[in-house]
């Protein structure tokens, strides 16, 4: 297998990537599953490699409430991967956040309803341990930040003529159904600009499994803080404007496809002008580094005291605690 340091997780529409040479495909199988879809390993013009997953499966066969989201994540540890670019189409609660307009949220409010199954690896009923991970920040703060300069600049040579809005509250909800007005109505009240129904507990879990920034040849970064940030960042992209304008009908699946194609090839575009930077900055950094992971903070006991079982299981995507 080729060195594999950039996962990036397709949404709705987006099945695959410009500019980009296949290289095999692979199918890993995980303690939880296998992933949603087969992981293409895919080579860049410069000539290295990262790993594409389609989150909803090849043809969409998987709703928000099925995906096996903790074999998504854990494949893609497995293959090395140390940050993850996710796309998501969204619906805009926010009358400035038009179809078509970029979005990198920094905030989640959980609105799913426990029916998706276990939503860590640290299932105490499979693993046999409680681990409570650090989530006050979802999203990379430090992969976010580079990110916005980046997608603008992406935005700006493919003239797409579309906007982006950064620092935005993404509400989760579970579907498959949209939101009612009411609802709608509700999650603006609430704060939240944007609306999706995958970005948990894909976020979560990428915490869990220390998926992190790591550029310790970048002085300017406070590696105490990069500890305990994932290198997790969301990228959406609005559709429609969900359901709270009262003058208007409430959004449709025939509605979200209308605008889905424009940005899915935006999305590409976008895609193939920072994949090649993201990955130099990810390599000149310590990846292979040493230092303690949030998660040896976050384990109820210590990890030692796992049963064999738990240790096994967890060993996948955490093996300098379990192995």
């Amino acid at each position: 297998m080729p060195r594999v340091l950039i996962g990036v997780i397709g949404g709705s529409g987006l099945y695959n990537i410009d500019n980009l040479t296949p290289v095999t495909e692979v199918n890993p199988e995980t303690p939880w599953g296998y992933p949603s879809s087969p992981i293409t390993i895919a080579r860049l013009p410069s000539g290295a490699h990262l790993a594409f997953l389609a989150r909803h499966g090849i043809g969409h066969i998987h709703s928000p409430s099925t995906l096996p989201f903790r074999a998504n994540i854990a494949a893609l540890k497995s293959l090395g991967v140390k940050a993850i670019i996710a796309f998501s189409a969204v619906g805009s609660l926010r009358e400035e956040i038009k179809p078509g307009d970029f979005i990198i949220p920094s905030q989640i409010i959980d609105r799913t309803k426990s029916v998706r199954g276990p939503t860590t690896f640290f299932d105490p009923r499979q693993v046999h341990v409680v681990a409570h991970a650090q989530f006050g920040d979802p999203f990379s703060v430090k992969l976010c930040s580079w990110l916005k300069d980046k997608v603008e600049e992406a935005l700006t040579t493919c003239g797409a003529g579309v906007t982006l809005h950064t620092d935005k509250t993404v509400i989760c909800m579970e579907g498959p159904q949209f939101s009612t007005r009411a609802e709608s109505k509700m999650y603006r009240m609430w704060g939240g600009d944007i609306i999706n129904m995958s970005v948990l507990p894909e976020a979560k879990l990428a915490r869990e499994a220390e998926i992190r920034w790591e550029m310790s040849l970048l002085l300017s970064l406070n590696l105490h803080d990069l500890a305990f940030s994932p290198s997790y960042s969301l990228i959406a992209t609005a559709t429609d404007y969900d359901a709270w304008r009262e003058a208007e009908e409430t959004v449709t699946a025939a509605e979200v496809f209308k605008t889905l194609k424009k940005n899915a090839d935006t999305s590409r575009a976008v895609t193939a002008h920072i994949l090649e930077e993201l990955n130099t900055i990810v390599q000149e950094g310590s990846i292979l580094s040493q230092e303690e992971g949030c998660m040896r903070f976050a384990l109820m006991c210590d990890s030692s005291q796992v049963p064999e079982e738990g240790r096994k299981i967890l060993a996948y995507i955490l093996p300098n605690y379990f192995s």
